[in-house]
């Protein structure tokens, strides 16, 4: 029976008796009122529920299929690429593949929490949910500023590590640092880290990887260094992200954007499961 008929069935009722005299109380319209405001408040909590319910279910079902989406990236480049633009010796793992396999894995579970959380009304699961969500956000935030406050102390370590990592390259077991090192010094036409010079080191010979040379053909790292290319690739690396910073700026938004619209939804829907608690217990 809907919150209206209830309440008109009690005001007709209440008025039978009053107009026959058989001794109603005087109270008894006020609790009429009372128990008629309830009934309202406890449908439109439960009406802005089932709105934020389906706002919620959407959104992390959206979120959960992003995160299969980058599963599957990183699962197809670890078993058709191996260790691709694994580029660190300090940090093996920290491979293109590795790092897409771990955060779909991790997107599809908070997106997972997300949804059961939506669809069962579940305040314990929205709430972590949300904690999950603000913490994730939170770490972005951090890393984010530490970057900028420590550039110079990050470009001199991620220089330093790279030129230790040129050493291992073209070893057995080594294949992704290789193809990384390779396909970057091809397509940035640059060589080395800060110079080609630093294959000087690796070699102990004049000479450097054949994918440094202007044009590309068996051995011709061997030749003069005329052939080869001059630019240093970290250098050469950091003018074309800082020429395409727009678009790793407007990424970086939209990414903080959907986290805050999705700890938007949690805590509205938390304080809708709340509120439907109270007024329709």
């Amino acid at each position: 029976m809907s919150g209206r008929t209830s309440c008109s069935g009690q005001r007709g009722r209440t008025g039978a008796v009053s107009n026959r005299g058989l001794g109603s109380e005087p109270g008894s319209a006020a609790e009429a009122a009372g128990g008629c405001g309830e009934l309202k408040r406890c449908g439109m909590a439960r009406a802005c529920l089932q709105a934020v319910k389906y706002l919620m279910f959407a959104f992390n079902l959206l979120f959960w299929l992003g995160g299969c989406g980058v599963l599957g990236v990183g699962i197809w480049l670890a078993a058709t690429q191996g260790s691709f633009a694994t580029l660190s010796s300090s940090f093996p793992s920290l491979s293109a593949a590795n790092l897409l396999i771990v955060t779909g894995t991790f997107v599809m579970a908070i997106g997972f929490v997300g949804c059961l959380g939506a669809i069962k009304e579940n305040k314990c699961l929205l709430l972590t949910f949300f904690l999950l969500l603000l913490l994730v956000f939170l770490l972005e935030a951090t890393i984010a500023i530490l970057f900028f406050v420590y550039t110079d102390k990050i470009d001199r370590y991620a220089q330093r590590d790279l030129k230790k990592g040129l050493h291992l390259y073209g070893t057995q077991g080594n294949v992704g640092l290789t193809n990384a090192w390779s396909i970057i010094q091809t397509d940035f036409r640059c060589c080395g880290v800060s110079n080609y010079t630093d294959w000087f080191e690796v070699y102990n010979a004049t000479r450097v990887p054949d994918s440094c040379c202007l044009e590309f053909s068996e051995s011709c790292g061997l030749h003069a260094p005329g052939t080869w290319w001059k630019a240093p690739c970290y250098e050469t690396v950091k003018v074309w992200l800082q020429e395409n910073l727009l678009a790793v700026g407007v990424f970086g938004l939209c990414t903080a954007l959907v986290q805050i619209l999705g700890l938007t939804f949690a805590m509205t829907m938390y304080c809708q499961v709340v509120k439907a608690d109270t007024y329709c217990a």
